[in-house]
């Protein structure tokens, strides 16, 4: 079938880009109100880029650390999720995030003593 872009395209292939996928909120607020910008999530962004880094887990095929705007988690923050499973994490510290790159994206474990819960939203 024609892509509407004049091109046809390939079908999806079951295989990622990056095994896995953490996403940092790092939204701020400027009315006020609370958010991850507040509670360190850059801080613990640039700790995890750094830690996959070094762990030698960065790149294509492995996995990716990226920023993003409000996930609408408030009530959580700060806050990542990671894909392709979806899992939220909440984090205090660089003993929390380092145990996310150790456990999580490295050997695939998640921390459930960090999941966010899934009632917490904005």
């Amino acid at each position: 079938m024609p892509s509407p872009w004049g091109k046809r395209r390939e079908p999806l292939r079951e295989s990622n880009y990056y095994a896995r996928h953490i996403f940092f909120c790092l939204n701020e607020r400027q009315n006020g109100e609370d958010c991850c910008a507040l509670h360190g999530a850059k801080a613990a962004f640039d700790r995890c880029k750094s830690q996959v880094k070094a762990a030698g887990l960065s790149g294509p095929g492995k996995v990716r650390v990226n920023k993003a705007g409000c996930l609408d988690r408030c009530a959580g923050g700060p806050v990542a999720v990671v894909y392709p499973e979806g899992t939220w994490y909440t984090f205090v510290d660089n003993d929390d995030i380092d145990e996310i790159v150790e456990s999580h994206l490295k050997n695939g474990q998640i921390v459930e003593r960090l999941l966010t819960p899934p009632e917490l939203g904005r």
